[in-house]
């Protein structure tokens, strides 16, 4: 009886051992299988997410570049922004220029006829006096009743002589006064002309800096949007990858908690009697993260320079000649460098354009200027000098001239002193 109960209980530990070794075997088999998919997701996933990671690195550097070049841009549309309006502002001066010429021409053409009807009706008396000079005029003289009234005579002859001479010189000198306005209005009209052209220089190579700058913005755009398709792409993928991994780690479980049902039914099925245990162990899934993430403006002055003295010295380059981008006071200077040098010889440093030159200092209204004050005008930089009067390279015309403060429209008037 004992052999046999030893014999049993044998067959019963070796059922046992074969339930447990094939529940062994299976879990085995299990986690084979499924490692080596997890393990090829892995890899998918972290070679995506490197490579996601690179390109967000790229969209970083992108952006930036977009960044400066936008800025870039905004300035130039800014500095054309600011060249339109001075153009506009040009456009309408030069418009009333062409009427004070037209009006001057009109004067003119009244003050030479004026001048003509004077002159022939003086060479009209002239020559009746020329032909029946000698009898009429005795004939006058020797009707006098008295002293006085010869004396009369010979004054009146003598006075149409001089009225006749006045009248006729002074249609001359108006004459000539409205032929020198005539002059001077084309002269500042010429100026504005070249000034045009020098603004639509400026305007035309501004909007190129503009389209090759636009042009390197779509550049970016591109990459930009082929980087985040990219970037897009490689996100589905570690997505994809991830899912794959919580699905084949589900399904060990899973296949884990069959095989341990099974090896717990064979035990039962051998007829364990024994107070034996078994404890399943539970494991989960779970998912890593993808890891996917006006009148009255008059300030006080700030230095010790004295505006006469910058006037003063501005004035004796009077006469020499404008270059336009110049930089020598006797060679040729542009508006701009003679501002800029003139203050710079008493140690005040300004920009070299004119359009800088709008926000120096300190703003002034025109009934407050004083001499040395600078006047901004569109495109254009001049030193007061008082009375209404500037001291400015003007242009290649006038050259370094004196000129009247209003001939154009202010801007603003700055005190640098």
């Amino acid at each position: 009886m004992k052999f046999l109960r030893a014999m049993k209980k044998l067959k019963i530990k070796q059922q046992i051992i074969a339930a447990v070794m094939a529940c062994v075997l299976g879990i085995g088999g299990i986690y084979s299988v499924h490692a080596s998919v997890i393990n090829d997701a892995k890899n998918k996933k972290n070679e995506a997410q490197q490579e996601l990671d690179n390109l967000n690195s790229q969209i970083d550097e992108i952006q930036a570049a977009q960044s400066d070049l936008q800025e870039e841009m905004d300035a130039y549309d800014d500095q054309l922004m600011a060249l339109l309006t001075d153009m506009d502002l040009l456009e309408n001066d030069m418009d009333a220029k062409q009427d004070e010429i037209d009006q001057a021409n009109a004067d003119l053409e009244v003050a030479q006829e004026k001048e003509q009807t004077q002159y022939n009706a003086m060479k009209t008396r002239i020559q009746y006096m020329y032909e029946n000079g000698d009898s009429n005029y005795w004939e006058a003289m020797m009707g006098a009743t008295s002293i006085t009234d010869l004396l009369n005579r010979v004054e009146y002859v003598s006075e149409v002589y001089d009225y006749d001479r006045k009248q006729l010189t002074a249609y001359q000198e108006t004459v000539q006064q409205v032929a020198d306005l005539k002059d001077q209005l084309n002269a500042q009209l010429a100026e504005m002309e070249e000034l045009k052209i020098s603004y639509e220089d400026q305007a035309s190579s501004l909007q190129a800096l503009i389209a090759e700058k636009s042009a390197a913005m779509d550049n970016f755009d591109a990459q930009l949007a082929s980087a985040k398709s990219l970037a897009s792409q490689y996100a589905d993928t570690i997505k994809k990858q991830n899912q794959i991994i919580a699905d084949e780690q589900a399904r060990q479980a899973a296949e884990e908690a069959a095989a341990r049902r099974r090896a717990a039914q064979q035990q039962q099925n051998a007829g364990n009697q024994s107070n034996t245990t078994g404890s399943d162990t539970n494991a989960s899934a779970s998912g890593s993260g993808t890891g996917l993430t006006s009148s009255g403006l008059n300030p006080a002055h700030t230095t010790n320079v004295s505006g006469s003295d910058v006037v003063a010295f501005a004035s004796q380059y009077v006469g020499y000649p404008y270059v336009y981008g110049g930089n020598s006071l006797t060679e040729g200077a542009d508006c701009s460098y003679f501002v800029m040098a003139c203050f710079g010889q008493y140690g005040i440093s300004l920009p070299r354009n004119s359009y800088s030159m709008q926000s120096c200092g300190q703003a002034v209204s025109y009934d407050c200027a004083q001499p040395g004050d600078i006047i901004c005008y569109p495109g254009h930089v001049a030193i007061y000098m008082g009375n209404g009067r500037i001291v400015h390279a003007s242009s290649p015309t006038n050259g370094i001239c004196y000129g009247s403060a209003t001939y154009r429209t202010i801007l603003t008037i700055r005190r640098v002193l």
